[in-house]
């Protein structure tokens, strides 16, 4: 049965989304400006497929996946801070079935592709991201390039993933390490942990800081390009703010950056060898540096902020990714059902 989704872009210009959904055929959708082209496609193509005459478009049998990697790798992957690791994963599919047609890249080939890589030794996450870019691609070779008529990934399950790592610094740990670091051979170390446990920032956040992101009168870093692609504000209190305003009155005027290399100013810094020392000299095991963004957060959880505020800080959409920390925040929530309690039902 054919339906017809009438959209409106930002620019004000309506189109026609048609989806055909029946028993035993792939969904098939396609994209017009006018009503009437959307209908007569819809009545043609679903008569087609039910006489078994319908044969995917054309465009579908002339590009072939390693068409679709090219264009993606061309258009998309500049604009994405991730684009590195997802270079080397479109790189694979294109090694694997990058001569197949898009017309012939099935549900089924996926989940064996799926499989291949799962066999090789990759943990279910990491298969997980090589379907997600290639599907983000599919995606955009339907609903922009109309390459295709529908997405096969809509198709192919996930594999499950084990619960999100939640691995913070207890306080004795949090003292060696920020000790550590203040010893380290590296001057800026103790500086930018510190910013990332006051924060919650993510690594290149902090690492690639510059001066323009410090508003010392708000007191706050503005973050005008994220993961999300969505501005942040970070609050920036305490210790903190104290090393970045010293920091900030003998600054080095060849650079914006507030950690740049010391052989090339306009690259951040590279803290990586100084941190697994001081991490050794620390005697602590299984951290890496995201886990100062998961501290942060496991701290703001157990000073009694919500997963909405918890949320709002580490810059994600939804709540689902800071329900791991729930638990370390459940001694401030009795509190408040017992001070609630005292206030209200105890004395009626």
């Amino acid at each position: 049965m054919a339906n017809i989704e009438r959209r409106k872009a930002k620019d004000g210009s309506t189109s026609y989304r048609v989806k055909i959904r029946l028993q035993g055929h792939p969904t098939e959708t396609k994209t017009f400006g006018k009503l009437t082209e959307a209908r007569d496609w819809a009545q043609e193509t679903e008569a087609n497929i039910r006489a078994g005459r319908y044969l995917p478009s054309m465009e579908a049998r002339k590009h072939t996946l390693s068409d679709l990697v090219d264009r993606y790798l061309k258009n998309v992957i500049p604009e994405k801070k991730s684009g590195k690791d997802q270079v080397y994963q479109l790189e694979w599919w294109r090694d694997r079935i990058g001569t197949y047609p898009l017309a012939s890249v099935t549900a089924a080939l996926i989940s064996e592709c799926r499989d291949e890589l799962k066999q090789s030794g990759k943990s279910n996450a990491t298969v997980n991201r090589f379907l997600a870019v290639l599907s983000h691609a599919f995606t955009l070779a339907e609903r922009e390039w109309e390459w295709i008529d529908s997405n096969p990934f809509r198709k192919v399950s996930k594999l499950k993933e084990p619960r999100g790592r939640v691995r913070f610094l207890s306080d004795e740990e949090r003292e060696r390490l920020l000790t550590a670091c203040q010893q380290s051979h590296n001057p800026d170390l103790y500086t930018v942990v510190l910013l990332s446990l006051s924060t919650g920032a993510r690594k290149m956040e902090i690492w690639g800081l510059t001066w323009d992101q410090i508003d010392f009168a708000r007191e706050v870093i503005v973050l005008h390009e994220t993961k999300n692609q969505e501005r942040r504000v970070l609050p920036l209190k305490g210790k903190a703010l104290d090393l970045i305003r010293e920091r900030s009155m003998v600054r080095r005027l060849d650079t914006r950056l507030i950690f740049p290399s010391t052989s090339n100013a306009n690259k951040p810094m590279d803290f990586r060898s100084a941190w697994e020392t001081a991490l050794k000299h620390a005697e602590i095991e299984d951290f890496r540096w995201h886990d100062l963004r998961h501290s942060a957060a496991s701290y703001l959880a157990m000073s009694g902020a919500t997963s909405a505020e918890i949320a709002a800080v580490l810059g994600h959409k939804t709540l689902s990714m800071v329900k791991r920390y729930s638990h370390l925040s459940e001694a401030h929530t009795a509190l408040v059902v017992e001070r609630m309690n005292k206030l209200f039902v105890e004395g009626a």
